[in-house]
């Protein structure tokens, strides 16, 4: 049935809404959600973690860490892969390879041969989070997508808090190798679901798309200098800059009473925002113009420390307003890019700027809040959302010349 209703999703006309696509859509969601399990498995259970390498000293943070740092480097390649040989057979590639991964975890090698298997998770997590949206924009029909690139948006903190209230616990009793298994397992299972429900590719492997260096460094300039394809990656960019290492600098600032309650909420906040309030507001706005509103009142919040407002407000309100964010940049891919490539190379240019701010804003942030104090830190979180809001606006300027 799954394969007769979307049999014609890659032709020009659109099919129409009809019941197998919201059972597809929560597939690829799933999907999203074991890659950025990825991430969880090592980041919530992580003091288990280093107690499987307590002579790695400093280097366990890499087990972490090295995902990023390979989004860096290929997050665009896993773009072109995508556009050369199709979302589908990448997307089973990627969750293969990631459950061998876990599996093979879950033997807990040596640190060595655990650091090399993360390596290689990193590749699986790239094609995951490149071919999954890509998908979903093309299976969506019209009335449908904005919801279901609202929904992707949801997958990182959606499975931290899974992997929070379940995993972690699960870990505790059976150790980190029975949620190594379970994750693995998870995956093997998400990899047969995808290869038997969507239908195949249809490869178009072109010069545009070759592999060579020079023809790799001329599709990163090409992209980067679309302010189509470059214009969700480069708002995405200040939003992980700031989200990520807010959420863990802010719960020292925060009254320790309430401290588990209002980490709890945070992420949350943003995902009620994403779900339930972006998708009414793309009827009537375009994506840019929610991600610009977002960054504008997470500033607005923040000048709210300098007038008294309690801490624990301004953290729950700030992540509110950065659900707008969250959701709409990923809604802008398929409304500022209408082909199949090009929203491969905008979520291949997405990966890797959020991998870059992930990476660096915690240093970054930390550094001020070292120097300057909790002022500063608010305060060059501010010029980042105006950095966002102005960089939006000049490729808004740029589309409008087109």
């Amino acid at each position: 049935m799954a394969r007769d209703a979307l049999a014609g999703y890659r032709g020009i006309m659109r099919p129409k809404l009809t019941l197998p696509h919201l059972p597809l859509i929560l597939l690829l969601w799933l999907a999203g959600l074991g890659a950025a399990g990825q991430f969880a498995k090592i980041a919530v259970p992580f003091d288990l973690v280093r107690q499987l390498y307590p002579d790695a000293g400093a280097g366990q943070g890499w087990l972490l860490s090295v995902i990023s740092v390979f989004g860096i480097l290929f997050g665009m390649v896993a773009g072109l892969l995508t556009a050369r040989y199709g979302c589908r057979r990448l997307l089973v590639a990627g969750l293969a390879l990631g459950a061998l991964m876990s599996l093979w975890q879950a033997t807990q090698p040596a640190f060595a041969l655990m650091l090399a298997s993360r390596m290689i998770e990193g590749l699986s997590h790239l094609a995951i989070v490149v071919a999954a949206p890509t998908l979903i924009a093309q299976i969506a029909p019209e009335p449908l997508r904005n919801f279901a690139m609202t929904l992707w948006s949801t997958f990182f903190g959606v499975a931290f808090a899974l992997v929070a209230w379940i995993g972690l616990p699960w870990a505790q009793t059976h150790g980190v190798a029975g949620l190594f298994l379970c994750h693995g397992g998870a995956m093997a299972m998400l990899a047969v679901a995808v290869w038997r429900l969507l239908p195949a590719d249809e490869t178009a492997a072109d010069a545009e798309n070759s592999l060579r260096p020079r023809d790799l460094l001329a599709r990163h300039l090409s992209a980067y200098g679309s302010p189509r394809i470059a214009a969700p990656a480069a708002g995405w960019l200040f939003y992980t800059l700031t989200f990520v290492s807010l959420v863990a600098i802010l719960p020292p600032l925060l009254p320790e009473n309430l401290r588990a309650t209002i980490v709890g909420v945070m992420p949350l906040t943003s995902i009620a925002v994403a779900l339930l309030v972006v998708t009414p507001l793309l009827r009537r706005w375009p994506a840019t113009g929610v991600v610009i509103a977002g960054f504008g009142l997470s500033a607005l919040v923040l000048s709210g420390f300098w007038l008294g407002v309690p801490t624990p407000v301004l953290c729950v309100m700030l992540f509110a307003t950065l659900g707008l964010v969250q959701g709409a940049s990923f809604a802008a891919i398929p409304a500022l890019n209408a082909t199949a490539q090009d929203r491969a190379l905008a979520n291949g240019a997405l990966a890797q700027m959020g991998n870059l701010g992930n990476t660096l804003g915690t240093p970054l942030l930390l550094l001020v809040l070292a120097a300057w104090g909790t002022g500063a830190l608010l305060a060059a979180v501010i010029l980042i959302y105006l950095a966002g809001i102005s960089l939006h606006l000049w490729l808004w300027w740029r589309r409008r010349r087109e």
